[in-house]
């Protein structure tokens, strides 16, 4: 097993931490300002947060929401990297590009949610992800 690919895999899990934090940094404080029942929120449907919130603080709680999508594949992707012995080299390399890429469209969403931005990043760094399950694909079914 090779552990290098590992280092970004730990990166991108503690940077998903970090905006943990960031969300309930902004949230809680925002909830109470609106004085928001919790309770209502949970019987009536046609309340959410991103109608009663500002957007700055719903723009934290998506970018945590979306750490938790294409980012799955990433570690699995990774992992597998790791386990059959390939998670070094090109491999590595590739995973901290995405890793770098995923942090920016995070502080481009949370700081100021560009949308042209954000989608060039998220495109670059589906591009990345694309490139390392290939680089699995290939490893694990060539002839």
């Amino acid at each position: 097993m090779t552990t290098e690919i590992l280092k970004p895999v730990v990166v991108l899990a503690a940077w998903t931490a970090i905006m943990w934090f960031w969300l309930y940094a902004t949230r809680i404080p925002a909830v109470k300002a609106a004085n928001l029942d919790p309770e209502r929120l949970v019987r009536d449907p046609g309340v959410t947060l991103d109608h009663v919130l500002p957007p700055q603080v719903q723009w934290v709680a998506h970018n945590y929401n979306h750490l938790h999508e294409a980012p799955t594949v990433f570690y699995a992707t990774a992992l597998t990297l790791a386990l059959i012995g390939k998670g070094d080299g090109t491999a590595a390399t590739v995973a901290w590009v995405y890793v770098a890429l995923r942090i920016v469209h995070s502080l481009v969403q949370v700081l100021g949610n560009k949308l042209t931005a954000r989608f060039l990043v998220f495109a670059l760094s589906s591009f990345a992800l694309f490139t390392l399950i290939g680089m699995a694909a290939l490893a694990l079914f060539k002839a």
